[in-house]
Parts: structure tokens; C-alpha cells; sequence
């Protein structure tokens, strides 16, 4: 019975060093968001319209790939039907 509490134990305090791991990643990056936010909410407004033209040009380079790999799936589908 002791061996079962120790060992029982010692896993909550893995869990716990693995949670608090995981709460110290989440922090850092709340935190380097935040600062993310007010850099560019300093920013000129010809510098926030190129930040948001970035961001437009990434969501269509993405909307392409999962377009030509969603056609790859139906070229293979259709291939395998006959």
C-alpha cells in the first residue's frame, strides 16, 4: 500500500511540474501577444495598412494551398471510383 501512495505521488508531482511548464508557456505568450497589440496599435497608419495587407496576402496564399489540396483529394477520389 505505501509503494502505491508514493508512487502516486510522485505522478502528481510530475503533473503538477509538467502543468506548471505548460502555464509559464501560456503566460509568455499572453504576454509577448500583448505587447504584439500595442506595438501595433502605435503604429503609422500607411504601417498598420501594410501589417493588414500582409495579413490579406497570407489568408489567400492559405485559402490556395487548402484549395489545391482539397482538388488533390477529389483527383484521388475520382481516380479510385473507376
Amino acid at each position: 500500500m505505501s509503494n502505491f501512495l508514493k508512487k502516486a505521488f510522485q505522478d502528481m508531482a510530475q503533473s503538477a511540474k509538467a502543468q506548471h511548464e505548460v502555464d509559464k508557456a501560456q503566460l509568455e505568450a499572453v504576454k509577448a501577444e500583448s505587447k504584439a497589440q500595442w506595438e501595433e496599435a502605435k503604429m503609422t497608419p500607411a504601417g498598420r495598412q501594410a501589417l493588414m495587407q500582409d495579413a490579406r496576402d497570407k489568408q489567400i496564399k492559405d485559402a490556395k494551398e487548402r484549395t489545391a489540396a482539397a482538388q488533390e483529394r477529389i483527383d484521388l477520389a475520382k481516380s479510385r471510383q473507376k
